[in-house]
C-alpha cells in the first residue's frame, strides 16, 4: 500500500491491515503455532520442524518480528526466538474487537 494511499485510512485501520499481511502466510503461522506451543524459547530447530529452506524461515521471522509478536535474543551464535505476550494480547484485542463491531447478518 502506498503512503499516500494509507493515509486516507485510520491508524488502527492501518496496524490492522499490517498484521493481517504479516499473518497471511501460512509459514508464518507455523511458526507461530510451533513457537507458542513450547515451554522455553526456541533455538535452531525451527527449520527441521517447519520444513522450510533456512533463510525462508529467516525471512518469516524478520516479518513475525517487524510487529513486534516474537522477540529473539542472541545466544552464543544462535538467536532464541519466543512469543512476545504482551504484544499478542494487544493483537488478540484489536483483531476481536475488528470482528466485534457486526451488528446484522443480511444473508
Amino acid at each position: 500500500m502506498g503512503v499516500t494511499k494509507s493515509q486516507i485510512f485510520t491508524t488502527k485501520q492501518n496496524q490492522l491491515a499490517t498484521i493481517f499481511k504479516v499473518l497471511a502466510h501460512p509459514g508464518r503461522i507455523a511458526i507461530l503455532q510451533y513457537i507458542s506451543r513450547q515451554e522455553a524459547c526456541i533455538c535452531n530447530d525451527i527449520v527441521e520442524e517447519i520444513g522450510l529452506a533456512q533463510p525462508t524461515i529467516s525471512q518469516h521471522l524478520k516479518e513475525l518480528k517487524s510487529i513486534d509478536l516474537i522477540h529473539g535474543e542472541i545466544e552464543g551464535k544462535k538467536v532464541c526466538y519466543c512469543i512476545n505476550l504482551a504484544k499478542w494480547k494487544e493483537v488478540q484485542i484489536a483483531m476481536n474487537s475488528f470482528f466485534d463491531t457486526t451488528k446484522f447478518n443480511c444473508c
